[in-house]
C-alpha cells in the first residue's frame, strides 16, 4: 500500500486492539503504553475513542477487553460464509423457476466481488462466476451494495466527476451515479441495462443481517431480450432470495 494513503492513528489503535486481544481483562493504560510504545497521552485518546465506539471495554479494575461492537462485526464476518451455503441451496429454486442466471457478492472497496452463482443452462454467460470483479457503479450488485455507504464516503470512493464507461451505456458521471444510488435505496432493489457488460441486464437485492448491516447482494442477469417480460418476475425473485439470506436466515 502507497504510505501516503496511510493513517498512523487506525494503525495505532490496531496494535491497541490486538494487544487487547491477546490478553483481555489483563492490561490496563500503564501496560499498553509499555508494550506499544504509545505516550501516555495519545494512548489516552486513543482508548476513550474506542471506549466510546464499543470497541473496547473497561472494567472496575481499568483493565481492557474488547467491546459489544467487535462481537457484533464477528459475526456479521462469519455469517457471510453461511450465506454463501444457504444461497447454493435456495438459488437453484430461483434459477429453475426464472431460467435466469442467479448471483451473490459483497462489495470490497469499489469493486464487486462474486462469492457464488447459479448459472442458467444458456450458452451465452456473464462472466461472474466466484471471484470474478467488476467496477461497483457499473452493475445493478454494486449499485445495491453502495446504498450501505454514506454520501461522505461515497465521495471518497469517486472524488473525480467522471466515471470510466465499460460499455456504451454506463453511467459516466458521479452525480447520475449518485442518483441511482438514491433510488435504489429508496426502492430496496438495483438495476442495471446493459451496464456492465453489453447484452445483459440485471436486477439486485440487499442481505441484511439482524443488526442492520449489509451483509451482501443477489441478482438475477438475462439477456437484453428477455429484460422486458421477465423484468418484474427477476426483480421479485431476488427480493424473495435476499430476505431467505437475510435476518438471520442463514443461520
Amino acid at each position: 500500500m502507497d504510505k501516503k494513503y496511510w493513517v498512523p492513528a487506525l494503525e495505532r489503535a490496531h496494535t491497541i486492539l490486538r494487544e487487547i486481544a491477546a490478553e483481555p481483562g489483563k492490561l490496563k493504560l500503564t501496560d499498553l503504553c509499555s508494550r506499544s510504545g504509545i505516550s501516555k497521552s495519545t494512548m489516552f485518546s486513543l482508548l476513550q475513542t474506542m471506549e466510546q465506539l464499543q470497541w473496547i471495554e473497561r472494567d472496575r479494575a481499568d483493565a481492557f477487553s474488547l467491546g459489544v461492537h467487535f462481537g457484533m462485526m464477528g459475526n456479521v464476518y462469519f455469517q457471510q460464509f453461511d450465506l454463501i451455503d444457504v444461497f447454493r441451496r435456495e438459488a437453484p429454486t430461483v434459477m429453475a423457476r426464472i431460467e435466469e442466471s442467479v448471483q451473490l457478492a459483497r462489495l470490497e472497496g469499489d469493486q464487486v466481488v462474486y462469492l457464488a452463482k447459479e448459472a442458467a443452462p444458456k450458452p451465452v454467460q456473464m462472466v461472474s462466476g466466484p471471484g470474478a470483479r467488476f467496477p461497483a457503479y457499473a452493475t445493478a450488485l454494486g449499485k445495491m451494495l453502495l446504498t450501505a455507504l454514506s454520501e461522505e464516503a461515497l465521495l471518497a470512493m469517486y472524488p473525480e466527476e467522471g466515471l470510466n464507461r465499460l460499455t456504451p451505456h454506463t453511467v459516466n458521471n458521479r452525480t447520475e451515479l449518485l442518483e441511482q444510488i438514491a433510488l435504489a435505496r429508496r426502492q430496496g432493489f438495483a438495476e442495471e441495462m446493459q451496464e456492465g457488460v453489453m447484452g445483459f441486464c440485471c436486477v439486485a437485492a440487499p442481505i441484511i443481517h439482524p443488526g442492520g448491516q449489509m451483509l451482501g447482494a443477489v441478482s438475477v442477469s438475462m439477456p437484453v431480450h428477455e429484460w422486458d417480460h421477465k423484468r418484474e418476475d427477476a426483480r421479485r425473485a431476488a427480493i424473495t432470495l435476499a430476505g431467505k439470506l437475510s435476518y438471520g436466515k442463514a443461520e
